[in-house]
C-alpha cells in the first residue's frame, strides 16, 4: 500500500499545515497493513486456500452427484480456467500490489460501481466460507459419532479469531505448517489409493475401472449431474485468487509474486487431478452416506478404510479436521483484508471503523465483523449438516466464479489502457505473453457459461426452490448493489471534485473520473475510461533487499548433513 503523506488534504484556514500532516500520519499508522508475509508463507497461503474442505469433503459430494467421469472432466476444466485467471491477476498484482487486490483492480480499471458490489460480494463469500468450514468440521466429527459437534465448531471459531488477531506473520506461520501437513497427506493418499486400486485392499482384488462401470456411472444424473459438479469444483479451487489479496502484505512483491504465480498452481493441479482420479477409481458413486442431507463422508477416509487400516482412517480424519481449521483460517484472513480494503477506498465503500488497525497492522474491527457471520454454522442442528454445507458450498462456489469473472473484466480493461496509453509491454514487471490477447475474453465467456448452466438440475426435471436460490441468489444481489452505488454515489460529471478525504494515492480511487477533460459520465454506467485511467500511481518500486532469513535458513539446510531430506522437503513444499 502506498503510504506517501499528503498533508495538503487535511490543511485548512483554521488548522496549521503541520496539524494536518501529524493527524494524517497518525491516521495512516492505524489504518496500514504490514508487509509481514514471506515468499514461503504466501505460497503456503495459496495452497491452503485451494487444498481444503473442497478437496477432502467436496469431492464426495461431486462423486455422488455427477459420477467419476463428470468429476474428472469438470475439475480439469475449472482448473484450466483458474490457471488462466491466475496469470491475469498476477500481471496486475505484481504491477500494483495494493490492499484489496482484484476488488481494487475492478474499481480502478473497470467500474467503481461494479467494484463496490464485487467487494461486498467477495467479503460475504469469505465470511460464509468460514461458516462453511466450521460446518464441515461437524461433518468430519461424525466419523467418530461425536454428539454436540457444534461445541467443537465454537472452539475452532475462538481459536481462529485469536490467531488472526495477532501479527500477520503468526497467521502466515500457522498456514505454512498446516499446509505442509496437508500436502504430505495428499501424497500419502495418492500412494495408498494406487495400492488399493491394484489389489492391496481388504478384499484382495484388483479394482481397476470397475467403479466406472457400475450402474449409473461414469456420468451420474445426466447433464444436470455433470453441470452441478462445476459449482463444487469452483468451491474447491476457490482461494487461488487470494494471491492478489496477500499482495499488499507480501515482501518484495515484484520478485515473489511472479515466482508464486508460475509455480503454485501447477503443484495444485497435480495434486487435484491425481487425487480426483484416485477417488473416482476406488470409491463407488453410490457408497453409503457418501453425501446426503445429514452427512457427507470424506473419500480420503473411505480409501484408507478400504486399505484395511482403521487406525490410518482415523488418522486421516484427524488430518482432514486440521485442514478444515486451515481453510477457515485462510477465509477469515482474506475476508478481514477485503473488508479493510473497502473501508479505505475513496469514497468509502464500508464504514471507516473497519479501517482501524493495531500497531502490528491487524484490522480488529474488520476481523470481528467477518467472524460474526460464522454463526450460520450453528443452524446445522435445524437444517442438517450435510444439507446446510451443500447450500453454503453452492453460494461460495458461485461467488468464486464471480471473482474470476471480475478478474477477467479488470484484466481486459487494464491491458486495453496499457496499450492505448502507449506504455511498452516491457514495462510490465510480469507478463504472461501467451495469454495475449485471448486470455481475458476466454475467462469472461467461460465463467459466464459456468454460472448459467451449473444450476440446470435445480430447474430440470423438477424445480427445487432452495437449490435454485443457492445457485443464483448472488446475481440479483450484485445487480442491485451495482445500480444503487452508481445512482447514489458516483459523481454526475467526470470533473467533479473528489471529497476532502480523498487521496491521489488511494489504490481504489477511479482516476478516470478525476481527469477526464470534463466529459459527462453516462447515466447508464460508470465504465472507466481506458485512455485516462492513471497507470503510474501505486506502481511498486522494488527496493534492493537481501534474501529473507527463511531463505538463508533453507540454503543452510540444503547444504548440511540432512541435505537430501531437506531438499526433498523443499521440493515438495
Amino acid at each position: 500500500m502506498n503510504t506517501n503523506d499528503d498533508s495538503s488534504a487535511l490543511a485548512s484556514p483554521s488548522r496549521p499545515a503541520n496539524y494536518g500532516s501529524a493527524s494524517q500520519t497518525i491516521f495512516r499508522r492505524h489504518t496500514e497493513l504490514k508487509r509481514g508475509l514471506s515468499a514461503r508463507q504466501v505460497q503456503m497461503i495459496a495452497i491452503a486456500g485451494t487444498i481444503g474442505t473442497g478437496l477432502f469433503l467436496g469431492t464426495g459430494r461431486s462423486l455422488a452427484q455427477g459420477g467419476p467421469a463428470s468429476m474428472l472432466i469438470c475439475y480439469g476444466l475449472v482448473g484450466f480456467i483458474v490457471y488462466i485467471t491466475l496469470l491475469l491477476l498476477g500481471e496486475m498484482a505484481t504491477q500494483y500490489p495494493v490492499a484489496g487486490s482484484f476488488n481494487a483492480y475492478t474499481t480502478r480499471f473497470f467500474s467503481p460501481s461494479y467494484g463496490f458490489a464485487l467487494g461486498w460480494n467477495y467479503w460475504f463469500n469469505d465470511a460464509v466460507s468460514v461458516a462453511s468450514d466450521l460446518t464441515a468440521a461437524q461433518l468430519v466429527l461424525q466419523f467418530w459419532t461425536v454428539e454436540n459437534a457444534w461445541i467443537v465448531s465454537l472452539v475452532f471459531w475462538v481459536f481462529l479469531v485469536g490467531v488472526n488477531a495477532l501479527h500477520v506473520g503468526g497467521y502466515g506461520e500457522l498456514e505454512y505448517w498446516l499446509s505442509s501437513l496437508k500436502i504430505i497427506t495428499v501424497i500419502a493418499f495418492i500412494i495408498t489409493g494406487t495400492l488399493v486400486n491394484i489389489g492391496v485392499n481388504t478384499e484382495q482384488k484388483f479394482i481397476g475401472l470397475a467403479n466406472w462401470k457400475i450402474a449409473g456411472a461414469p456420468f451420474v444424473g445426466g447433464f444436470g449431474g455433470f453441470a452441478r459438479v462445476f459449482v463444487t469444483a469452483s468451491f474447491a479451487f476457490g482461494g487461488t485468487e487470494s494471491l492478489g489479496i496477500t499482495a499488499g502484505e507480501t515482501k518484495n512483491p515484484s520478485k515473489n509474486m511472479p515466482r508464486i504465480v508460475k509455480l503454485v498452481f501447477w503443484r495444485i493441479m497435480v495434486f487435484y487431478i491425481l487425487t480426483i482420479l484416485v477417488i473416482g477409481l476406488n470409491v463407488p458413486w453410490d457408497y453409503p452416506n457418501l453425501s446426503n442431507r445429514s452427512t457427507t463422508t470424506s473419500p480420503f477416509t473411505i480409501v484408507f478404510e478400504l486399505a484395511g487400516s482403521s487406525a490410518a482412517a482415523s488418522t486421516m480424519n484427524t488430518v482432514i479436521l486440521t485442514s478444515v481449521l486451515s481453510a477457515g483460517n485462510h477465509a477469515l484472513f482474506a475476508g478481514t483484508r477485503v473488508l479493510h480494503g473497502l473501508s479505505i477506498t475513496t469514497p468509502h465503500q464500508a464504514p471507516k471503523l473497519f479501517s482501524w488497525t493495531t500497531s502490528a497492522g491487524t484490522p480488529i474491527p474488520a476481523l470481528l465483523m467477518t467472524s460474526s457471520i460464522s454463526a450460520l454454522c450453528f443452524s446445522s442442528s435445524f437444517i442438517g449438516s450435510g444439507e446446510l454445507w451443500g447450500w453454503l458450498q453452492n453460494i461460495v462456489g458461485v461467488s468464486n466464479q464471480i471473482a474470476w469473472l471480475s478478474i477477467g473484466l479488470s484484466s481486459w480493461r487494464f491491458r486495453k489502457a496499457w496499450i492505448q496509453q502507449g506504455r511498452s509491454l516491457e514495462e510490465l514487471k510480469f507478463r504472461a505473453s501467451w495469454t495475449w490477447p485471448w486470455g481475458p475474453p476466454f475467462v469472461i465467456i467461460a465463467v459466464t457459461l459456468l454460472i448459467l448452466i451449473q444450476g440446470w438440475s435445480s430447474v430440470i426435471p423438477t424445480f427445487s426452490p432452495l437449490d435454485f436460490i443457492s445457485f443464483y441468489i448472488e446475481i440479483p444481489i450484485i445487480a442491485v448493489m451495482f445500480t444503487a452505488w452508481m445512482l447514489l454515489k458516483r459523481p454526475r460529471h467526470a470533473n467533479d471534485e473528489p471529497s476532502e478525504d480523498s487521496s491521489d494515492t488511494d489504490p481504489l480511487l477511479p482516476r478516470s473520473n478525476k481527469h477526464a477533460n470534463d466529459r459527462t459520465i453516462s447515466r447508464f454506467h460508470d465504465l472507466v475510461d481506458a485512455e485516462t485511467v492513471d497507470l503510474f500511481a501505486d506502481e511498486y518500486t522494488e527496493e534492493e533487499q537481501s534474501d529473507s532469513d527463511a531463505e538463508d535458513e533453507a540454503t543452510k539446510r540444503k547444504t548440511g548433513r540432512m541435505r537430501l531430506v531437506w531438499s526433498l522437503y523443499y521440493w515438495l513444499i
